[in-house]
């Protein structure tokens, strides 16, 4: 009988038990044997039990273990872990401390997943002290877990001082510290710890190519894309899957090439709704409104539901060509298919801003009673973008009074939008108020900001010396914000420092900014700098984009540039042209001949 209850016999009797009909009939003889409490049965029954998906006799056989050790804790501690229940993984590993119990490796590593789960750092700090105390810092699957959890909770430098610590780092930390950085918009250290990996000799696995994908994206480095694509077709190490396949096509649109995504997308021999949506999301977000609306009729005409991402990327196509008629029509879907969450509110408020429907975006706005900072910052920018500066700081009032807490892009908004509607003061108080009230370092998009709002208001010399202020030297839009300040209160010994500024700093194909230059110093009588630049821009190629304006007329788009014949109805828009302004110039005719005559009946008085 003795060699039937073999710890490696008990072992393979458990391990061929496929339910828990099977696993209850070995326990039933281990007990009426007496062999139930003999070697390690009752940590084989807790994990037989949890595996058949029986949690509560495996913490009926728990206990009723006389005197635990740590094996029969952990077995507990790993049952309730792949349950998905990290509360109760905690209160047992509590319950373990106030037992006297030696915890081992095996006790923090899924003690410390317990708490990425939850994603309570605090605990896992405290966890990660106790491990120390007993000498597992350097063990390399309390390292593991540890890494995780920094890189769940986003603190990537306390990730890296642990992870540059272990003596010996298996794949697994090598993954958690790629898709760590990558997911933390840290796209230069994933690559570089890749490499890394690489000079180690340690080869990658899927998590970790998929990583190395992001990375790339989050870099916008089109070459290092290129590099990475080519390596996974050259090295053969990983299957093409349609998960690989739309990671690569989110990369490619968002690193500009669009031609190889759109390929990468038609070789997908299974496409998802993902997949469908990464390519919807990256044509809007390129620029290719049309094709990203083509491609949503083909999603469709293959059975799938626009989901929540491909919803926002077709939004984002909408308010690039202004169409209000569309806009509203993906309302309706999403009212009628799907939630209004705080992503989808937020899309449709800036796709109505767009759209020139500040009431539309207004009522999406209030019709969402928890919202987050980004919607606030949304709603700010679009009053902005109109010249609303008093209601946008009406907005930002309500914001702080709903104890949410501004951000920079809050600011930057802001700022934003009191320069445009001129409340020079109003901006000035913001400023001081982030700076003071709210301890946020000005960022060159704030200085930019604040020296247009002082600038546009005359205040160029004020404007000027926020210089002093920065910690870093000036950035192109502040130069520019400032020459257009210069340009139009005529602060032409200002104005030429800063043109100087402006072209020290290499401003590329910038057209825009090439002809504000010009213009300045046109108005400053310097011809022979007019013709200079004028130069410059023709031996660059550089040339002024001309304006160009879409109109939507019974919901088709008609695109008009400047000094273009090519419209259809030219003629007929040239013939209604020529009679608003002749009523125009009558009218005016007549409201000065009206103000004349009155001015002298009055002096005649």
């Amino acid at each position: 009988m003795e060699w039937m209850f073999s710890p490696k016999s008990v072992k393979s009797f458990f391990l061929a038990c496929k339910d828990t009909p099977a696993v209850a009939k070995i326990h039933a003889l281990l007990i009426v044997s007496g062999y139930i409490n003999t070697g390690n049965c009752n940590t084989q029954l807790i994990a037989s039990y949890s595996r058949t998906g029986d949690i509560e006799l495996a913490h009926k056989v728990f206990d009723r273990i006389p005197k635990k050790r740590v094996d029969a804790w952990n077995a507990m501690l790993i049952a309730y872990s792949r349950k998905d229940s990290p509360g109760e993984v905690i209160n047992l590993y509590h319950e373990l401390n106030s037992e006297g119990i030696r915890p081992d490796s095996s006790t923090f590593t899924v003690a410390l997943k317990a708490c990425t789960s939850m994603m309570n750092l605090e605990l896992g700090e405290e966890i990660r002290k106790q491990a120390i105390e007993y000498g597992y810092e350097h063990d390399v699957f309390v390292g593991s877990s540890l890494l995780n959890l920094y890189a769940k909770c986003g603190k990537m430098n306390d990730a890296l001082k642990v992870f540059e610590k272990m003596p010996r780092r298996d794949v697994v930390s090598w993954t958690t510290m790629i898709t760590g950085f990558a997911q933390s918009g840290r796209g230069d250290e994933a690559i570089d710890i890749y490499r890394l990996m690489q000079k180690e000799g340690m080869k990658g696995d899927r998590i970790v190519i998929l990583g190395l994908i992001q990375a790339c994206a989050n870099v916008n480095d089109t070459k290092l894309g290129l590099s990475v694509h080519g390596y996974l077709i050259r090295s053969h190490l990983l299957p093409m899957d349609v998960v690989i396949q739309t990671s690569l096509v989110d990369m490619h649109t968002k690193t500009g090439n669009i031609e190889l995504a759109a390929r990468v997308f038609k070789s997908i021999h299974y496409k998802t709704i993902v997949a469908w949506s990464a390519l919807i999301s990256g044509y809007a977000q390129n620029g290719f409104a049309i094709n990203a609306f083509d491609l949503l009729v083909e999603m469709q005409s293959f059975g799938f539901k626009p989901d929540t991402t491909s919803i926002v990327g077709i939004l984002l196509a909408s308010s690039q060509i202004g169409s209000l008629k569309l806009s509203k029509s993906l309302h309706g879907y999403v009212i009628r298919t799907l939630a209004l969450n705080q992503i989808l509110g937020t899309t449709l408020i800036d796709t109505y801003s767009k759209c020139g429907s500040l009431p539309y975006a207004r009522n999406v706005f209030d019709e969402i009673p928890l919202k987050d900072t980004v919607m606030w910052n949304t709603m700010i920018a679009s009053y902005g973008s109109h010249g609303h500066g008093n209601e946008a700081l009406l907005v930002f009032h309500n914001m702080l009074e709903s104890k949410s807490k501004p951000d920079h892009t809050t600011f930057a908004s802001l700022l934003s939008a009191l320069s445009h509607a001129g409340l020079v003061e109003e901006g000035r108080l913001c400023f001081k108020l982030m700076v003071h009230e709210y301890n946020i370092n000005p960022t060159d998009k704030h200085y930019a900001c604040m020296a247009d709002l002082l600038a546009r208001g005359g205040h160029v010399e004020e404007a000027y010396n926020l210089i002093g202020s920065m910690k870093t030297e000036p950035g192109l839009a502040f130069w520019v914000a400032l020459l257009s300040g210069c340009h139009n209160h005529g602060k032409f010994s200002i104005g030429e420092m800063v043109t100087k500024k402006i072209l020290e700093l290499n401003p590329d194909d910038n057209s825009g900014i090439y002809a504000l230059i010009s213009n300045f110093y046109a108005k400053a009588k310097k011809w022979d700098e007019v013709a200079d630049v004028r130069n410059k821009m023709k031996r660059s190629g550089t040339k002024k984009l001309p304006g160009n304006s879409v109109v939507e007329v019974n919901g088709k788009l008609h695109a008009f540039l400047m000094e273009d014949k090519s419209h259809f109805q030219y003629q007929e828009i040239l013939k209604i042209l020529k009679i608003l302004d002749f009523e125009m110039t009558s009218t005016d005719v007549t409201i000065t001949t009206i103000h004349t005559s009155y001015e002298n009946e009055v002096k005649g008085r």
